[in-house]
């Protein structure tokens, strides 16, 4: 198992990178939450790690924080909850955010994730509740959007904000209406992904 790579990171492309590490180039899917602390390309940076296998694919997950990998393994232990789910759930709150939802039973704020239907919503809060009250109960892990949003060089930053989107399970419809209230100019796609998910939930 690969829990831990530190290297430099050669490409970004949310929620993807690819990250060299002592020559061999590692791609890794991120959680947006991630993506969001990730320094420039070029830079390095160190990320726990998740490998999943699949009959048909090994995927790499990778995390800034080892809290949000031990949330993510909890997430795919969950019947109904697979990575890619997972992955969206983190994408679109922090472990704190997750945390207040589950302790607080608050069905509405899950459901607005994409692929989370009422029953799901209420399979984790079965599964999931308590694990993570002291979580919860303090200011540690604060808003993720406190963080730096590191830029990304991309010629169309709309367009690969809505590709992240759509890898994320959220439909054409539903990010089109996302982003037509964003009217900020010069976002990167970091940015624009950002304020998409605020206004999903």
């Amino acid at each position: 198992m690969i829990g831990r790579l530190h290297g430099k990171i050669i490409e970004k492309t949310p929620p993807e990178i690819v990250l060299d590490v002592q020559g061999v180039g590692y791609e890794l899917l991120l959680p947006m939450t991630s993506f969001y602390n990730l320094p420039n390309v070029g830079e390095e940076t160190t990320l726990f790690t998740h490998l999943s296998i699949r009959e048909d694919a090994h995927l790499l997950f990778g995390f800034s924080e080892k809290i949000d990998r031990t949330l993510f393994r909890d997430l795919i232990k969950t019947n109904g909850v697979g990575p890619k789910l997972a992955l969206a759930i983190l994408s679109a709150m922090s472990v704190y955010d997750f945390a207040t939802a589950i302790e607080n039973e608050d069905v509405v704020k899950l459901t607005k994730i994409p692929g989370i239907g009422k029953k799901t919503a209420e399979r984790l809060l079965v599964e999931l509740k308590g694990k993570f009250k002291s979580v919860a109960q303090t200011d540690f892990f604060m808003e993720q959007s406190s963080h730096q949003t590191a830029q990304i060089n991309t010629p169309n930053p709309t367009d690969e904000a809505k590709e992240a989107l759509i890898s994320l399970g959220y439909k054409a419809t539903e990010i089109e209406k996302m982003l037509k209230h964003i009217t900020q100019k010069d976002l990167s796609s970091e940015e624009i992904i950002r304020e998409a998910l605020k206004r999903s939930l």
